[in-house]
């Protein structure tokens, strides 16, 4: 039915294009941004900024706003808003399912270690290493405490921690291409690249990259997530959606 309100939790680039498809077809819905990012790209239709106030929070907003369906598209990372989601959802009653982009995986060619955090990933960089961290800025703590280590932090915003000598600030926002991430590793002397596995081809241009300048790459596995109903395209949560809220 056209106007059913339906909640979108997640900035990410594939939650403002479902959004744009969502609305084509007639659903009124509601982004929710963490309010984390300044001047983030907003999606069409309507935008809530700032958290809920855990699981309780987002049932009580469920059901004031007359939401008919949850949409987790948050970051393959952002793991306490997609466990805060499912609860709120098994709560409440209101039908929820996720939009996940596949997550990367070797294709041959490269040196490819996975590695199950952060720390682990600082930790098995070998001395003297001069490393491409994209990582997010509230995760660089690991690599800045090594002296042994040098080379870019790059993320879209400024981090808390002060940056040491050795180490360059980047700050740029997705998407980027394989030439200007082939330019950034020989400028910047990269050997080897650290990457969570975030999937999708918006920042996927870094591994290519890396791949074709035979520079070691080093993958943070994705966390767990609760078991909802998960999809990998925009026209597979349309067809769940419409299969879902039809009488």
């Amino acid at each position: 039915m056209a106007g059913e309100r339906v909640l979108i939790l997640g900035g990410t680039g594939e939650a403002r294009r479902l959004s744009e498809v969502l609305v084509a077809a007639g659903y009124h819905t509601i982004s929710s941004l963490a309010g984390v990012t300044q001047a983030p790209r907003l999606p069409p239709g309507e935008v809530r900024l700032g958290g809920f106030g855990g699981p309780k929070g987002i049932g009580a907003y469920l059901k004031r706003e007359g939401i008919v369906a949850l949409l987790d598209v948050a970051h393959p990372f952002a793991v306490r808003i997609s466990r805060h989601a499912a609860r709120a959802a098994c709560d409440t009653g209101v039908p929820i399912a996720r939009l996940q982009r596949p997550a990367w995986s070797p294709v041959g060619g490269e040196t490819w270690i996975d590695v199950a955090s952060v720390a682990q990933a600082a930790e098995v960089l070998p001395a003297g290493a001069r490393a491409m961290v994209t990582v997010g800025r509230k995760e660089i703590e690991p690599f800045i405490l090594r002296r042994d280590i040098k080379g870019i932090l790059r993320m879209i915003e400024p981090p808390e921690l002060a940056v040491p000598e050795g180490w360059h600030l980047v700050l740029e926002r997705p998407p980027f291409t394989v030439e200007t991430e082939s330019q950034t590793i020989q400028k910047y002397r990269i050997s080897h690249l650290v990457s969570k596995n975030s999937g999708g081809p918006e920042t996927e241009a870094k591994l290519i990259a890396a791949r074709q300048l035979k520079i070691p790459i080093i993958v943070v596995a994705r966390p767990a997530k609760p078991r909802v109903p998960q999809f990998s395209s925009h026209d597979e949560i349309l067809q769940w959606l419409r299969a879902t809220l039809s009488p």
